[in-house]
Protein backbone atom coordinates (compact mmCIF):
# COMPACT_ATOMS: atom_id res chain seq x y z
CA UNK A 1 0.00 0.00 0.00
CA UNK A 2 1.43 3.34 -1.03
CA UNK A 3 0.65 6.26 1.14
CA UNK A 4 2.40 9.19 2.68
CA UNK A 5 2.91 8.52 6.35
CA UNK A 6 3.91 11.28 8.70
CA UNK A 7 5.36 9.91 11.93
CA UNK A 8 5.92 12.33 14.77
CA UNK A 9 8.43 11.12 17.29
CA UNK A 10 8.13 12.25 20.89
CA UNK A 11 7.27 11.21 24.36
CA UNK A 12 3.65 10.29 24.87
CA UNK A 13 1.57 11.63 27.74
CA UNK A 14 2.04 9.46 30.81
CA UNK A 15 -1.33 8.19 31.96
CA UNK A 16 -0.40 5.83 34.69
CA UNK A 17 2.27 6.61 37.25
CA UNK A 18 1.91 10.30 36.44
CA UNK A 19 -1.49 9.18 35.76
CA UNK A 20 -4.20 7.56 28.72
CA UNK A 21 -5.70 9.53 28.59
CA UNK A 22 -6.87 9.71 28.73
CA UNK A 23 -6.12 11.18 27.76
CA UNK A 24 -2.90 9.66 27.93
CA UNK A 25 -2.61 8.42 24.82
CA UNK A 26 -4.46 5.24 24.97
CA UNK A 27 -1.57 3.79 23.10
CA UNK A 28 -1.89 0.18 24.05
CA UNK A 29 -1.79 -2.69 21.62
CA UNK A 30 -4.97 -4.21 20.29
CA UNK A 31 -4.18 -7.68 19.00
CA UNK A 32 -4.15 -6.79 15.33
CA UNK A 33 -4.53 -9.64 12.87
CA UNK A 34 -4.52 -9.85 9.12
CA UNK A 35 -8.00 -9.39 7.70
CA UNK A 36 -9.60 -10.43 4.42
CA UNK A 37 -9.61 -7.80 1.70
CA UNK A 38 -13.40 -7.93 1.32
CA UNK A 39 -16.24 -8.33 3.78
CA UNK A 40 -19.85 -9.35 3.82
CA UNK A 41 -21.02 -5.90 4.83
CA UNK A 42 -22.10 -3.27 2.30
CA UNK A 43 -19.47 -0.77 3.40
CA UNK A 44 -16.67 -2.94 2.03
CA UNK A 45 -18.06 -3.48 -1.45
CA UNK A 46 -15.80 -2.13 -4.16
CA UNK A 47 -16.51 1.53 -4.82
CA UNK A 48 -18.15 2.31 -8.14
CA UNK A 49 -16.79 5.87 -8.19
CA UNK A 50 -13.94 6.60 -10.59
CA UNK A 51 -13.07 10.02 -9.21
CA UNK A 52 -9.81 9.90 -7.26
CA UNK A 53 -10.12 10.92 -3.62
CA UNK A 54 -7.34 11.68 -1.17
CA UNK A 55 -8.12 11.74 2.54
CA UNK A 56 -5.79 12.93 5.28
CA UNK A 57 -6.38 11.00 8.49
CA UNK A 58 -4.72 11.71 11.84
CA UNK A 59 -4.61 9.83 15.14
CA UNK A 60 -2.51 9.37 18.26
CA UNK A 61 -1.27 6.18 19.84
CA UNK A 62 1.55 3.68 20.09
CA UNK A 63 3.08 1.44 17.46
CA UNK A 64 0.56 -1.38 17.84
CA UNK A 65 -2.28 1.05 17.18
CA UNK A 66 -0.48 2.53 14.20
CA UNK A 67 0.08 -0.92 12.72
CA UNK A 68 -3.50 -2.15 12.87
CA UNK A 69 -4.94 1.21 11.81
CA UNK A 70 -2.80 1.09 8.68
CA UNK A 71 -4.16 -2.41 8.02
CA UNK A 72 -7.73 -1.13 8.26
CA UNK A 73 -6.85 1.73 5.91
CA UNK A 74 -5.33 -0.73 3.44
CA UNK A 75 -8.46 -2.87 3.65
CA UNK A 76 -10.64 0.14 2.87
CA UNK A 77 -8.44 1.26 -0.01
CA UNK A 78 -8.64 -2.17 -1.61
CA UNK A 79 -12.42 -2.00 -1.47
CA UNK A 80 -12.38 1.60 -2.75
CA UNK A 81 -9.53 1.80 -5.32
CA UNK A 82 -10.20 5.46 -6.03
CA UNK A 83 -9.51 6.41 -2.39
CA UNK A 84 -6.03 7.01 -1.00
CA UNK A 85 -5.60 7.81 2.67
CA UNK A 86 -2.60 9.74 3.94
CA UNK A 87 -1.88 8.81 7.54
CA UNK A 88 -0.49 11.18 10.15
CA UNK A 89 0.11 9.78 13.62
CA UNK A 90 1.95 10.65 16.80
CA UNK A 91 2.12 10.19 20.54
CA UNK A 92 -0.64 11.99 22.43
CA UNK A 93 1.20 15.19 23.39
CA UNK A 94 2.80 15.75 19.99
CA UNK A 95 -0.47 14.99 18.23
CA UNK A 96 -2.18 18.03 19.76
CA UNK A 97 0.89 20.20 19.34
CA UNK A 98 0.77 19.51 15.60
CA UNK A 99 -3.00 19.83 15.34
CA UNK A 100 -3.12 23.32 16.89
CA UNK A 101 -1.14 25.12 14.15
CA UNK A 102 -2.96 23.12 11.49
CA UNK A 103 -6.24 24.40 12.90
CA UNK A 104 -4.93 27.97 12.98
CA UNK A 105 -3.92 27.67 9.32
CA UNK A 106 -7.25 26.05 8.38
CA UNK A 107 -5.35 22.93 7.29
CA UNK A 108 -6.74 20.25 9.60
CA UNK A 109 -6.77 16.66 8.32
CA UNK A 110 -10.04 15.45 6.81
CA UNK A 111 -10.49 12.76 9.49
CA UNK A 112 -9.33 13.63 12.98
CA UNK A 113 -9.13 11.37 15.99
CA UNK A 114 -10.70 13.49 18.72
CA UNK A 115 -10.58 13.30 22.51
CA UNK A 116 -13.32 14.49 24.83
CA UNK A 117 -10.91 16.95 26.46
CA UNK A 118 -10.57 18.83 23.17
CA UNK A 119 -14.08 18.35 21.82
CA UNK A 120 -15.49 21.68 22.98
CA UNK A 121 -12.34 23.55 21.99
CA UNK A 122 -12.44 22.41 18.36
CA UNK A 123 -16.19 21.91 18.03
CA UNK A 124 -17.02 25.20 19.71
CA UNK A 125 -14.86 27.06 17.21
CA UNK A 126 -16.69 25.51 14.26
CA UNK A 127 -13.56 23.64 13.18
CA UNK A 128 -15.42 20.31 13.09
CA UNK A 129 -18.16 19.44 10.62
CA UNK A 130 -21.70 18.67 11.78
CA UNK A 131 -22.15 14.97 11.07
CA UNK A 132 -25.94 15.09 11.37
CA UNK A 133 -26.30 15.42 7.60
CA UNK A 134 -24.46 12.14 7.13
CA UNK A 135 -26.32 10.28 9.89
CA UNK A 136 -29.67 11.36 8.47
CA UNK A 137 -28.70 10.22 4.96
CA UNK A 138 -27.31 6.92 6.35
CA UNK A 139 -23.92 7.64 4.79
CA UNK A 140 -22.83 7.36 8.41
CA UNK A 141 -25.24 4.72 9.66
CA UNK A 142 -25.88 4.81 13.40
CA UNK A 143 -28.98 2.59 13.45
CA UNK A 144 -27.05 -0.02 15.44
CA UNK A 145 -25.58 2.49 17.90
CA UNK A 146 -27.34 3.58 21.09
CA UNK A 147 -28.55 7.20 21.16
CA UNK A 148 -26.46 7.82 24.29
CA UNK A 149 -23.31 6.75 22.48
CA UNK A 150 -24.10 9.06 19.58
CA UNK A 151 -25.04 12.05 21.72
CA UNK A 152 -21.66 11.89 23.45
CA UNK A 153 -20.22 13.60 20.37
CA UNK A 154 -22.50 16.63 20.48
CA UNK A 155 -21.36 20.18 21.17
CA UNK A 156 -23.84 23.03 21.08
CA UNK A 157 -26.53 20.83 19.56
CA UNK A 158 -24.29 19.72 16.69
CA UNK A 159 -22.87 16.23 16.22
CA UNK A 160 -19.23 17.16 15.73
CA UNK A 161 -17.69 13.78 16.57
CA UNK A 162 -18.60 10.12 16.20
CA UNK A 163 -17.98 7.99 19.25
CA UNK A 164 -16.01 4.91 18.16
CA UNK A 165 -15.73 3.05 21.45
CA UNK A 166 -16.42 3.26 25.16
CA UNK A 167 -14.14 2.96 28.17
CA UNK A 168 -14.44 3.08 31.92
CA UNK A 169 -11.96 4.15 34.56
CA UNK A 170 -10.13 1.27 36.16
CA UNK A 171 -7.24 0.37 38.39
CA UNK A 172 -5.35 -2.33 36.49
CA UNK A 173 -3.80 -4.53 39.16
CA UNK A 174 -1.53 -7.53 39.60
CA UNK A 175 -3.31 -9.61 42.24
CA UNK A 176 -0.55 -12.23 42.29
CA UNK A 177 1.97 -9.55 43.16
CA UNK A 178 -0.27 -8.53 46.04
CA UNK A 179 -0.61 -12.09 47.29
CA UNK A 180 3.16 -12.62 47.20
CA UNK A 181 3.47 -9.54 49.41
CA UNK A 182 0.85 -11.01 51.80
CA UNK A 183 -1.66 -8.37 50.75
CA UNK A 184 -5.28 -9.42 50.30
CA UNK A 185 -6.57 -8.22 46.90
CA UNK A 186 -9.39 -5.68 47.18
CA UNK A 187 -13.05 -6.41 46.63
CA UNK A 188 -14.94 -4.59 43.89
CA UNK A 189 -16.58 -2.32 46.45
CA UNK A 190 -13.31 -1.19 48.04
CA UNK A 191 -12.74 2.30 49.43
CA UNK A 192 -10.03 4.95 49.56
CA UNK A 193 -9.20 3.72 53.06
CA UNK A 194 -8.61 0.24 51.61
CA UNK A 195 -6.30 1.78 49.02
CA UNK A 196 -4.41 3.60 51.78
CA UNK A 197 -3.82 0.32 53.61
CA UNK A 198 -2.80 -1.58 50.47
CA UNK A 199 -0.45 1.22 49.41
CA UNK A 200 1.26 1.21 52.80
CA UNK A 201 1.73 -2.57 52.74
CA UNK A 202 2.96 -2.48 49.15
CA UNK A 203 5.57 0.13 50.06
CA UNK A 204 6.77 -2.09 52.89
CA UNK A 205 7.17 -4.88 50.33
CA UNK A 206 9.21 -2.65 48.02
CA UNK A 207 6.44 -1.88 45.54
CA UNK A 208 4.85 1.39 44.52
CA UNK A 209 1.24 2.09 43.59
CA UNK A 210 -0.03 3.55 40.34
CA UNK A 211 -0.46 7.31 40.51
CA UNK A 212 -3.50 9.31 39.46
CA UNK A 213 -3.62 11.73 36.57
CA UNK A 214 -5.35 14.55 38.39
CA UNK A 215 -7.37 16.02 35.51
CA UNK A 216 -9.06 12.61 35.21
CA UNK A 217 -9.25 11.35 38.78
CA UNK A 218 -9.99 14.58 40.64
CA UNK A 219 -13.26 14.93 38.65
CA UNK A 220 -13.96 11.24 39.39
CA UNK A 221 -13.45 11.92 43.11
CA UNK A 222 -15.79 14.91 42.92
CA UNK A 223 -18.46 12.82 41.18
CA UNK A 224 -18.39 10.23 43.98
CA UNK A 225 -19.33 13.08 46.31
CA UNK A 226 -22.11 14.35 44.11
CA UNK A 227 -20.05 17.28 42.80
CA UNK A 228 -18.77 18.29 39.35
CA UNK A 229 -15.55 19.75 38.03
CA UNK A 230 -17.41 22.43 36.06
CA UNK A 231 -20.83 24.01 36.31
CA UNK A 232 -23.43 23.29 33.64
CA UNK A 233 -22.72 26.55 31.79
CA UNK A 234 -18.96 26.02 31.73
CA UNK A 235 -18.45 29.40 33.37
CA UNK A 236 -17.15 28.32 36.78
CA UNK A 237 -15.87 25.38 38.78
CA UNK A 238 -18.68 23.03 39.70
CA UNK A 239 -17.66 22.46 43.32
CA UNK A 240 -17.82 25.26 45.89
CA UNK A 241 -16.14 23.70 48.92
CA UNK A 242 -12.35 23.76 48.64
CA UNK A 243 -12.15 21.09 51.33
CA UNK A 244 -12.77 18.57 48.52
CA UNK A 245 -9.61 19.79 46.76
CA UNK A 246 -7.70 19.69 50.04
CA UNK A 247 -8.83 16.15 50.89
CA UNK A 248 -7.96 14.77 47.44
CA UNK A 249 -4.50 16.31 47.24
CA UNK A 250 -3.68 15.61 50.88
CA UNK A 251 -3.94 11.91 50.06
CA UNK A 252 -1.84 12.36 46.90
CA UNK A 253 0.83 14.22 48.87
CA UNK A 254 0.85 11.51 51.54
CA UNK A 255 1.55 8.88 48.89
CA UNK A 256 4.22 11.03 47.26
CA UNK A 257 6.01 11.89 50.50
CA UNK A 258 6.08 8.19 51.44
CA UNK A 259 7.61 7.23 48.09
CA UNK A 260 4.54 5.13 47.30
CA UNK A 261 4.16 6.59 43.79
CA UNK A 262 6.73 7.30 41.11
CA UNK A 263 8.80 10.44 41.64
CA UNK A 264 7.98 13.30 39.26
CA UNK A 265 11.48 13.45 37.78
CA UNK A 266 11.35 9.74 36.94
CA UNK A 267 7.81 10.05 35.61
CA UNK A 268 8.95 12.83 33.28
CA UNK A 269 11.41 10.40 31.66
CA UNK A 270 8.72 7.84 30.87
CA UNK A 271 7.90 7.09 27.24
CA UNK A 272 4.23 6.57 27.96
CA UNK A 273 4.19 3.09 26.43
CA UNK A 274 2.87 -0.11 28.01
CA UNK A 275 6.37 -1.56 27.95
CA UNK A 276 7.64 1.34 30.05
CA UNK A 277 4.86 1.28 32.63
CA UNK A 278 5.94 0.56 36.19
CA UNK A 279 3.30 -2.17 36.42
CA UNK A 280 4.78 -3.89 33.38
CA UNK A 281 8.27 -3.56 34.83
CA UNK A 282 7.12 -5.29 38.01
CA UNK A 283 7.69 -2.26 40.23
CA UNK A 284 4.08 -1.22 40.81
CA UNK A 285 1.03 -3.13 41.98
CA UNK A 286 -1.27 -1.09 39.75
CA UNK A 287 -1.69 1.29 36.84
CA UNK A 288 -4.65 3.65 36.87
CA UNK A 289 -6.33 4.70 33.66
CA UNK A 290 -8.93 3.56 31.15
CA UNK A 291 -10.10 0.05 30.41
CA UNK A 292 -8.75 0.04 26.85
CA UNK A 293 -5.22 0.33 28.28
CA UNK A 294 -5.56 -3.15 29.73
CA UNK A 295 -4.67 -5.10 26.59
CA UNK A 296 -1.41 -3.26 26.07
CA UNK A 297 -0.36 -3.66 29.69
CA UNK A 298 -1.34 -7.33 29.87
CA UNK A 299 0.49 -8.04 26.62
CA UNK A 300 3.61 -6.15 27.63
CA UNK A 301 3.78 -7.57 31.15
CA UNK A 302 3.06 -11.17 30.11
CA UNK A 303 1.31 -11.57 33.46
CA UNK A 304 -2.30 -12.06 34.51
CA UNK A 305 -3.75 -8.67 35.36
CA UNK A 306 -7.14 -7.63 36.71
CA UNK A 307 -9.46 -4.74 35.87
CA UNK A 308 -10.41 -3.42 39.30
CA UNK A 309 -13.03 -0.68 39.77
CA UNK A 310 -11.84 2.61 41.23
CA UNK A 311 -12.11 3.08 45.00
CA UNK A 312 -15.26 4.45 46.62
CA UNK A 313 -17.42 4.83 48.57
CA UNK A 314 -20.04 5.55 45.93
CA UNK A 315 -17.78 4.55 43.05
CA UNK A 316 -20.93 4.00 41.00
CA UNK A 317 -21.53 7.77 41.13
CA UNK A 318 -18.00 8.47 39.95
CA UNK A 319 -17.78 5.88 37.20
CA UNK A 320 -19.20 6.61 33.76
CA UNK A 321 -18.91 5.21 30.28
CA UNK A 322 -16.57 7.55 28.45
CA UNK A 323 -16.26 7.76 24.70
CA UNK A 324 -12.73 6.44 24.47
CA UNK A 325 -12.18 8.61 21.44
CA UNK A 326 -13.97 9.87 18.40
CA UNK A 327 -13.55 10.36 14.69
CA UNK A 328 -14.33 13.90 13.58
CA UNK A 329 -14.32 15.53 10.15
CA UNK A 330 -12.78 18.97 9.76
CA UNK A 331 -15.21 21.66 8.65
CA UNK A 332 -12.63 22.80 6.09
CA UNK A 333 -12.49 19.37 4.42
CA UNK A 334 -13.46 19.33 0.74
CA UNK A 335 -14.24 15.60 0.89
CA UNK A 336 -16.52 15.36 3.91
CA UNK A 337 -18.83 12.75 2.40
CA UNK A 338 -15.93 10.44 1.59
CA UNK A 339 -14.59 10.94 5.11
CA UNK A 340 -18.01 10.03 6.53
CA UNK A 341 -18.03 6.84 4.45
CA UNK A 342 -14.74 5.78 6.01
CA UNK A 343 -16.02 6.48 9.54
CA UNK A 344 -19.12 4.39 8.75
CA UNK A 345 -16.81 1.59 7.62
CA UNK A 346 -14.83 1.83 10.85
CA UNK A 347 -17.92 1.65 13.03
CA UNK A 348 -20.04 -0.92 11.20
CA UNK A 349 -17.76 -3.22 9.23
CA UNK A 350 -17.35 -6.52 11.07
CA UNK A 351 -14.20 -7.65 9.26
CA UNK A 352 -12.49 -4.33 9.93
CA UNK A 353 -13.37 -4.64 13.59
CA UNK A 354 -11.80 -8.10 13.68
CA UNK A 355 -8.57 -6.17 13.17
CA UNK A 356 -9.40 -3.34 15.58
CA UNK A 357 -10.73 -5.72 18.27
CA UNK A 358 -11.88 -2.97 20.59
CA UNK A 359 -8.43 -1.46 21.15
CA UNK A 360 -9.90 2.04 20.92
CA UNK A 361 -12.70 1.07 23.28
CA UNK A 362 -15.52 -1.47 23.23
CA UNK A 363 -17.32 -1.00 19.87
CA UNK A 364 -20.46 1.11 19.83
CA UNK A 365 -22.28 -0.91 17.15
CA UNK A 366 -24.10 -3.79 18.86
CA UNK A 367 -23.82 -6.21 15.93
CA UNK A 368 -20.09 -5.64 15.75
CA UNK A 369 -19.74 -6.17 19.49
CA UNK A 370 -21.65 -9.47 19.37
CA UNK A 371 -19.72 -10.69 16.32
CA UNK A 372 -16.39 -10.09 18.03
CA UNK A 373 -17.09 -11.99 21.25
CA UNK A 374 -16.27 -15.50 19.91
CA UNK A 375 -13.00 -14.16 18.50
CA UNK A 376 -11.70 -12.40 21.58
CA UNK A 377 -8.69 -13.46 23.60
CA UNK A 378 -9.13 -13.99 27.35
CA UNK A 379 -7.71 -10.52 28.04
CA UNK A 380 -10.00 -8.90 25.49
CA UNK A 381 -12.97 -10.66 27.07
CA UNK A 382 -11.93 -9.16 30.42
CA UNK A 383 -12.16 -5.67 28.93
CA UNK A 384 -15.57 -6.31 27.34
CA UNK A 385 -16.86 -7.83 30.58
CA UNK A 386 -15.55 -4.96 32.69
CA UNK A 387 -17.19 -2.35 30.47
CA UNK A 388 -20.44 -4.35 30.60
CA UNK A 389 -20.18 -4.34 34.41
CA UNK A 390 -19.43 -0.62 34.46
CA UNK A 391 -22.47 0.05 32.29
CA UNK A 392 -24.64 -1.29 35.13
CA UNK A 393 -22.63 0.35 37.91
CA UNK A 394 -22.08 3.90 36.71
CA UNK A 395 -23.77 7.28 36.34
CA UNK A 396 -24.33 9.42 33.21
CA UNK A 397 -21.28 11.17 31.82
CA UNK A 398 -20.79 14.88 32.47
CA UNK A 399 -21.12 17.26 29.49
CA UNK A 400 -17.95 17.81 27.42
CA UNK A 401 -15.45 20.01 29.19
CA UNK A 402 -15.90 23.73 28.50
CA UNK A 403 -13.66 26.00 26.47
CA UNK A 404 -10.61 26.72 28.61
CA UNK A 405 -10.53 23.26 30.18
CA UNK A 406 -7.18 22.47 28.55
CA UNK A 407 -5.66 25.49 30.31
CA UNK A 408 -7.26 24.38 33.56
CA UNK A 409 -5.90 20.84 33.18
CA UNK A 410 -2.40 22.28 32.78
CA UNK A 411 -3.03 24.57 35.73
CA UNK A 412 -4.10 21.58 37.83
CA UNK A 413 -1.00 19.63 36.80
CA UNK A 414 1.31 22.55 37.61
CA UNK A 415 -0.45 23.14 40.93
CA UNK A 416 -0.13 19.46 41.87
CA UNK A 417 3.60 19.55 41.12
CA UNK A 418 4.03 22.58 43.37
CA UNK A 419 2.27 20.66 46.15
CA UNK A 420 4.49 17.60 45.73
CA UNK A 421 7.65 19.72 45.62
CA UNK A 422 6.46 21.54 48.78
CA UNK A 423 6.48 24.94 47.11
CA UNK A 424 2.93 25.52 48.28
CA UNK A 425 0.65 23.97 50.89
CA UNK A 426 -2.44 22.04 49.88
CA UNK A 427 -4.62 24.74 51.42
CA UNK A 428 -2.82 27.51 49.52
CA UNK A 429 -3.06 25.44 46.35
CA UNK A 430 -6.82 25.10 46.69
CA UNK A 431 -7.21 28.88 46.86
CA UNK A 432 -4.80 29.68 44.03
CA UNK A 433 -6.27 27.01 41.77
CA UNK A 434 -9.78 28.35 42.24
CA UNK A 435 -8.65 31.91 41.58
CA UNK A 436 -6.78 31.06 38.36
CA UNK A 437 -9.41 28.60 37.11
CA UNK A 438 -12.13 31.18 37.69
CA UNK A 439 -10.21 33.73 35.62
CA UNK A 440 -10.05 31.24 32.74
CA UNK A 441 -13.71 30.23 32.92
CA UNK A 442 -14.91 33.83 33.29
CA UNK A 443 -14.09 34.25 29.60
CA UNK A 444 -17.00 31.94 28.79
CA UNK A 445 -19.53 34.28 30.36
CA UNK A 446 -21.65 36.17 27.85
Amino acid sequence: MKKAVVTLMSLSMIFTATACSSGTSSNQSGGATTAPTTTTTPSATVSASKDPVKLRMAWWGGQARHDYTLKVIEMYEKAHPNVKIEAEYAAFDDYWKKLAPQAAANQLPDIIQMDISYLTQYGGRNQLADLTTFTKSKILNVDDVSPNAVSGGQVGGKLVAMNIGVNALTSIMDFEMLKKANITPPEKNWTWNDLDAITEKAKAAGKITGGFRDDVFFPYYLRTLGQKMYNAEGTALGYTDDKLFVDYFTRSKKYYDAGSVLALDKAAQKKGTPEDDELTLGNSISSNGWSNQFIGLATASKRELVLQPMPGPDANKGLFLKPSMYWSISSSSKVQEEAAKFIDFWINDIEANKIIKGERGVPVASKVKESLKPLLSPNEIKVFDYVAWAEKNSAPMDPPNPVGSIEIEKLLKDTAEKIMYKKITVQEAAVSFRKDATAILDKNKK
